[in-house]
């Protein structure tokens, strides 16, 4: 765990996202972000996160609100495209933020999706990249029971 740690610590884009001073309890990193924050994957190019309440309240304050390219909610952009923080994740009835966030993995004071969770969204993708990390969580997964 203290790799994992020294990793976090180093990252440029964590620093980029602690320096957003969004309340734990509001938010959390999904897409390929927990991937990375379990050592599964080297390095990530950017961050997703699904905000609720005062941090996306504070979200607010940092960028403009638009509307998803997939009109599902909206999102806010921040970094040069870096971190978009989103008020619901694609598809919303399958994906209720409340309960990702709440049941999420709490890693170096940040929380991200559960892999379980980030297993069945790549499933529900299903692109030539998502096929990748879906064998990679798999086996992830398998190795760390």
């Amino acid at each position: 765990m203290s790799e994992i740690k020294d990793k976090l610590a180093r990252y440029p884009l964590i620093d980029k996202l602690l320096s957003l001073h969004l309340p734990l309890e509001d938010y959390a990193v999904f897409g390929s972000g927990p991937m990375f924050a379990h050592g599964i994957k080297e390095s990530v190019r950017d961050l997703d996160l699904i905000a609720r309440g005062k941090a996306w309240e504070k979200a607010r304050q940092l960028g403009k609100i638009e509307e998803t390219k997939l009109k599902f909610g909206n999102v806010i952009t921040l970094f040069d495209g870096e971190i978009e923080i989103y008020d619901s994740w694609v598809p919303a009835r399958k994906w209720d933020i409340n309960r990702l966030i709440d049941t999420s993995d709490v890693i170096e004071g940040i929380r991200f999706v559960k892999l379980d969770d980030v297993l069945r969204w790549k499933r529900m993708r299903n692109s030539p990249k998502d096929i990748e990390h879906i064998k990679l969580i798999e086996n992830y997964l398998v190795s760390n029971i």
